[in-house]
């Protein structure tokens, strides 16, 4: 899909645009602050303070503490549509080794995702629309929401009555930073971002001295049986159009060398698309892990708890091609593409869900455009270019902090009303 460019760009959003550049280096400077000191899931309690401050500053009406740490910013401009714009803003439990000027300064915690730029660029957007209101007319409702790497932020805002306090919106737009090349946007129709479930599994053994195995039921050898088995639940029992991914990003068991543990752990990572796919690949990997420790002799079944869960992301079609028509003229032809969909996973779409108003979530790029060009070239992308939640993922600070400044304003502005008789409300 690309965005057809607009003959000329609308009024409102000219005259929003023409702030960018003055507020450009107070924007980096507040990103690279951020970035410096990243917070967890539920945990982003000086993040929120920086951006109620600075939401405040630019006119909004703030509440914080929403769904526990997350931030609302409202600005009524007379009657109109209401447009929601929505950032995440908690960070990961990753050491960061970019050994940048500005990184983190809290040892095992990282933005490693983006969420910082995501925060920003927000921020700007607001600032933009705040200081453009004569051209335009509505309601915008910022929407800073924690834990979307646990999956828990969206919904305790929506539990804390997000939509009863602050109006419900018109529709739901936002954006994700992505290893694409700076400058460019990208955004898919329909399932859009996978569905995930993640899994905790205990599995038991009976343990006792390393040079007796005999005597034992080993869990450390049930639960590696049971990891290379579950890679054939993509090959073996999903079809050849379908797509889904099983990880097994963690096992754990035992203490030391010479003893056999009782127990191990296994916290599998699914993304699916569809419900009948989801069904299916859940059913798999219970029937796996159930079957291999029967197999082992385990005297105990396997417990089974669930980490957390993102429902799939769907955007809405006709909301798609408004909004990227729209940002495709503001950042010219060739800037909007369709990456497909996503086997990442976000809780935006909750949001739009419990709104029941349609969904634009869209990517925007990061990476610097000459490094991806030539790891492309090379064939070295995935090895040479960072990706979310890598300890070395770091976004370009430029273009990639104009270009998501940009696509919200212009996002935004395409679904507020146009300014009447030349005045906002």
């Amino acid at each position: 899909m690309t965005a057809p460019s607009a003959p000329s760009t609308p009024p409102a959003l000219s005259a929003a645009l023409q702030g960018l550049d003055a507020i450009h280096e107070d924007l980096a400077g507040f990103y690279r602050d951020l970035h410096r000191h990243p917070e967890l899931s539920f945990e982003e309690e000086r993040t929120a303070g920086r951006i109620a401050e600075r939401a405040a500053a630019y006119g909004y009406t703030v509440t914080s503490g929403v769904g526990r740490t997350g931030v609302v910013a409202v600005l009524e401009n007379g009657d109109g549509p209401t447009v929601l714009l929505r950032a995440d803003i908690d960070a990961l439990p990753v050491k960061e080794q970019t050994e940048l000027p500005y990184a983190s300064a809290t040892d095992g915690v990282m933005h490693a995702c983006g969420h910082d730029m995501h925060v920003t660029c927000l921020l700007g957007a607001l600032k933009l629309l705040a200081d453009a209101r004569a051209d335009w007319h509505g309601k915008v409702i910022g929407v800073f929401q924690p834990a979307e790497e646990v999956g828990g932020g969206a919904q305790a805002m929506v539990d804390d009555g997000l939509f009863d306090r602050f109006g419900r919106p018109d529709v739901v737009l936002g954006q994700h930073v992505a290893p694409l090349p700076a400058g460019l946007i990208g955004c898919h129709k329909g399932p859009a971002f996978a569905a995930t479930d993640a899994l905790l599994v205990r599995m038991f053994g009976k343990g006792g001295h390393g040079s007796r195995p005999e005597a034992t039921v080993d869990p450390v050898v049930m639960a590696a049986s049971t990891v290379m088995r579950l890679q054939t639940v993509v090959s073996r029992e999903v079809a050849g159009g379908e797509t889904a991914v099983v990880t097994v990003g963690a096992l754990n068991a035992g203490t030391k060398d010479n003893i056999i543990p009782d127990e191990a752990e296994l916290r599998i990572n699914i993304r699916t698309y569809t419900p009948e796919v989801r069904t299916r690949v859940l059913a798999a990997v219970e029937r796996i892990v159930r079957g291999e420790a029967v197999v082992a002799g385990a005297h105990r079944e396997p417990e089974f708890s669930v980490i957390d869960s993102f429902p799939v992301v769907v955007n809405d079609g006709a909301a798609v091609d408004r909004t990227m028509a729209a940002i495709g003229g503001a950042l010219g032809a060739g800037k909007v593409l369709d990456p497909g969909p996503v086997t990442g996973s976000e809780d935006v779409g909750i949001l739009a869900t419990a709104a029941q108003v349609p969904l634009c979530y869209w990517l925007f790029g990061g990476a610097d455009p000459a490094a991806v060009a030539a790891a492309q070239a090379a064939g070295t992308f995935e090895k040479d270019i960072p990706s979310n939640h890598s300890p070395h993922f770091a976004p370009q600070v430029g273009p990639t902090l104009t270009t998501g400044v940009t696509a919200l304003t212009a996002a935004a502005l395409e679904w507020l009303g146009a300014a009447r008789d030349g005045a906002g409300g």
